[in-house]
């Protein structure tokens, strides 16, 4: 049966809007620790190199195995910075910056040892003594800027804690104590230096943002900006309080949407908003994140979140990463955009694409479509075919029309599907392996890699000469240029 032809008009001297590239600013990464790997920095290098971008936000930097804090026989506090400094200087060296999250709590700092279930164990619970813990905070932020300066560090964040609405803190009641522990830990920040940035409530499920704000402007606690969490198979109950059901397509941007109504109509409206986290699933599916669906899922939710969000940071850059322990075979539906084994993921092809949009979005009146204009005056237009990931879906057809362009002009048409940027086809293929060999990992990076665009003429009346084939699942990067 013949597939219908979608066509989308796009008016190359429309109205546009600024379009900074808020979801390629940041991203997340397995634990502090983990930094110090060459692996780690290794696809740091790739993800800088294909987005340029300069955060980068991960957890723990306060547990024992950084060895940040410390008791002598008399029992008391000692700092040592020695792993710190290696980390943050890994970061600087690669030009990124950290999004400090202040966590978790040292085991002699700490009321009681309760943990959480992580592989590595991080603790959860209050500090014994709450002049402690801001002392922890305010010499840790002192060196930090003994280190690397003033000029340097006021260009960094300071994010409270990790989720403290769920198991990730142990304090009770869960909102008040910690509210105590961002109060102290802000003015131990703001004792070293106004010009530094202290920010949180760092939840999950898009939680306490009205009442954190409420809670800052009336016990005057200083607060730069709003951060949390969202993922996109977290239920309308826990995000928005409802009982709808969100579709996994709409559900970051639902939370993007209510945070932002929720900032604007407060005393402090103008707080940027952060999310630190967020991904298409919290859970192992192979067919999600290790999938050609997150071409088309990320476009989608890029274009809803445009003009609600200050920056939406990734979660995460790379599988090196071990909350449910060492990884035990590349592909298992980890969060990374690179497998074990630096292998990229058909995620990281399109973070690489959607790099390539401009910073003027052109209005056009489709929901699977992005049109931007680059500073140079070419256009850069992504296209996609989403369907959810237990449908089967079908493919598409898509016309382009490109009205007010005047001169000649080329189309560079890049696309992402199964069989172009992605290595999931390749090691099913492969039956799977657990332990790829030497091998078989060139095999998969070369069948992760994009092929060259093709390019062709656009006639001079605009329509773009024979309909774009989307299968399911895809995206295509259209550039026109001179």
């Amino acid at each position: 049966m013949e597939i219908p032809v979608k066509t989308i008009t796009i008016d190359a001297r429309g109205r546009t809007h600024p379009f900074p590239h808020f979801w390629e600013r940041m991203f997340g990464s397995g634990r502090a620790i983990l930094s110090l790997r060459e692996s780690y920095r290794k696809d740091m290098r790739s993800m800088k190199r294909i987005t340029g971008f300069e955060y980068v936000r991960f957890h723990a930097i306060f547990h024992d195995e950084v060895g940040v804090y410390d008791e002598d026989k008399q029992g008391r506090p000692m700092y040592n910075f020695s792993y710190v400094d290696q980390i943050y200087d890994g970061l600087l060296e690669n030009k990124i910056r950290p999004f400090v999250e202040l966590s978790f709590m040292p085991l002699k700092l700490a009321s009681k040892n309760r943990r959480h279930s992580f592989w590595y164990k991080p603790i959860t619970a209050p500090p014994k003594d709450w002049g402690r813990w801001e002392d922890l905070v305010y010499q840790f932020a002192r060196h930090l800027v003994e280190r690397y300066g003033l000029v340097e560090v006021a260009q960094w964040y300071f994010e409270v804690w990790n989720e403290p609405n769920i198991d990730f803190w142990s304090g009770k009641p869960k909102s008040a104590s910690y509210y105590e522990l961002y109060d102290r830990a802000a003015r131990a920040i703001k004792r070293v230096s106004r010009r530094l940035r202290i920010g949180g409530p760092a939840t999950s499920q898009a939680a306490w943002v009205d009442s954190f704000i409420k809670h800052c402007v009336e016990r005057r606690v200083p607060v730069d900006f709003i951060s949390t969490h969202v993922y996109a198979n977290d239920s309308a109950q826990n995000v928005l309080g409802t009982k709808e059901h969100v579709p996994r397509s709409e559900m970051i941007a639902r939370a993007a949407r209510n945070v932002y109504s929720q900032v604007k109509l407060s005393a402090l409206p103008d707080l940027p908003i952060f999310w630190t986290e967020y991904n298409a699933s919290y859970t192992n599916e192979v067919n999600i994140t290790d999938a050609p669906f997150m071409g088309p899922w990320l476009a989608n939710t890029i274009r809803q979140c445009d003009g609600l969000v200050t920056m939406l940071s990734y979660w995460t850059f790379s599988d090196v990463f071990e909350e449910q322990g060492v990884v035990k075979q590349p592909f298992y539906g980890g969060y990374g955009l690179i497998a074990a084994g630096h292998i990229p993921k058909a995620s990281y092809n399109a973070f690489k694409l959607l790099h390539r949009l401009g910073t003027k979005r052109i209005t056009v009146d489709s929901s699977s479509a992005l049109a931007t204009r680059r500073t140079d005056g070419s256009l850069a237009i992504a296209v996609w075919n989403y369907a959810p990931p237990d449908e089967e879906g079908s493919s598409q057809q898509i016309g382009l029309v490109i009205r007010n362009l005047t001169g000649s002009h080329r189309l560079r048409i890049h696309l992402l599907d199964r069989h172009h940027g992605s290595a999931l086809a390749t090691w099913e293929r492969m039956r799977r392996p657990r332990f790829p060999t030497p091998k078989q990992q060139r095999l998969l990076r070369a069948s992760a890699r994009l092929p060259p665009p093709k390019v062709k003429p656009l006639p001079r009346d605009g329509h773009v000469p024979d309909a774009l084939d989307l299968p399911v699942h895809s995206l295509a990067l259209i550039e026109i240029v001179r």
